[in-house]
């Protein structure tokens, strides 16, 4: 099997790449260019006018904003709004969110909990949320993870809605007003439609919830893979460009280990991600290779780049270096996922024997 990306995946990445490179140090301007050269869309269904895409090429966009660590809100409204609502949400649903070009974010995290399976925000018969959920960031349309009567479920919420309450990334719902994602009871869409609503008969609201934390794994994953490997290759280039008793950084034989060490994590980090999205876009079962790719990032990323600003001297703390935006973004992507300790557990809970972090 040939896993090469194809014609239309190099497309994509080539063009991220030159919509980015073109706006270096204006973020919103990338982000509206961005959305001008249709790689916001990619997992819209066609009929709205979007690509008909999935997971694994909404990963690649991520990757090349995380290589060049751009500020801009991608993570939140591809992996956690776009691509669930895609799969999930009704079409009219769709026809009012996927149209008018705002932000997504969702409200996965609780206090003590980054991604629990059951949540404590609680949902009434009637879609009235009370609950606490961390990490928030502002958006235009917010998806909310939830316990009802008959299970965890997902709910779409205005956040000017009464009841929604903010402090900082804290959300507060206080008998908020929301509506469910999706149908009580999807069908199978016919053959020939979009990859990116492909359901199964009998799936439930809890696969619509089980399937947001995918995409919310997947999404990370690919943003912090961009980022480690953007950071690698400002720490090659200045290791290889940089004199030190008459001869390059890279010459010296503990640089050299360093560097490699940093690409040996870089890459390992890339393939399982990228084999991840591969099976999550594909609609074959992807939690295991998500697992394993949320443990490694959260274990070896940070180690990582701290290396990188250790080859790079006082360089690698000058603010108006790009270095530190890297640094930040990982650092953001591994607290999402709720540290190495949590994501190792997570992942012995998976292979049924328990794991430790040291």
């Amino acid at each position: 099997m040939d896993f090469r990306p194809d014609e239309a995946q190099q497309a994509i990445i080539r063009l991220t790449g030159e919509v980015l490179d073109g706006n270096p140090d204006a973020p919103e301007k990338a982000w509206a260019d961005l959305g001008r050269a249709g790689l916001l869309s990619l997992a819209v269904p066609a009929r709205l006018g979007g690509a008909g895409f999935g997971a694994l090429e909404t990963a690649l966009v991520l990757t090349e904003i995380g290589r060049r660590a751009v500020d801009v809100p991608a993570f939140q409204t591809l992996a956690l709004g776009v691509l669930p609502v895609a799969r999930w949400g009704t079409e009219q649903q769709q026809d009012e969110l996927l149209t008018d070009g705002r932000t997504f974010t969702a409200a996965i995290a609780e206090p003590g909990d980054p991604l629990p399976a059951a949540p404590r925000t609680l949902a009434t018969p009637d879609w009235q949320l009370t609950g606490v959920k961390t990490g928030v960031t502002e958006a235009d349309h917010i998806l909310v993870t939830v316990s009802t009567e008959e299970g965890p479920a997902v709910a779409i919420i205005d956040p000017a809605t009464p009841g929604v309450s903010r402090e900082g990334q804290i959300l507060r719902l206080d008998q908020a007003q929301a509506r469910p994602l999706g149908e009580d009871r999807p069908q199978a869409r016919p053959p020939g439609k979009d990859r990116a609503q492909a359901r199964h008969d009998g799936a439930s609201r809890a696969d619509c919830h089980a399937d947001l934390h995918r995409y919310a794994r997947s999404g990370a994953c690919a943003l912090a893979d961009g980022a480690l490997a953007g950071a690698l290759a400002l720490t090659a280039d200045h290791v290889r460009t940089r004199h030190q008793f008459g001869r390059p950084l890279a010459t010296f034989q503990a640089v050299a280990q360093q560097i490699a060490d940093v690409y040996i994590a870089s890459r390992t980090l890339h393939v399982i991600t990228l084999a991840a999205a591969w099976r999550l876009g594909a609609g074959r079962p992807a939690d295991d290779d998500l697992a394993v790719a949320a443990q490694w990032l959260t274990a070896e990323a940070l180690p990582a780049v701290r290396t990188c600003h250790h080859l790079h001297g006082g360089l690698g703390l000058v603010a108006d270096y790009p270095l530190h935006r890297h640094t930040t973004l990982l650092r953001d992507m591994v607290r999402f996922l709720g540290g190495r300790e949590h994501c190792v557990e997570a992942l012995g809970k998976r292979v049924g024997a328990p794991c430790s972090s040291t």
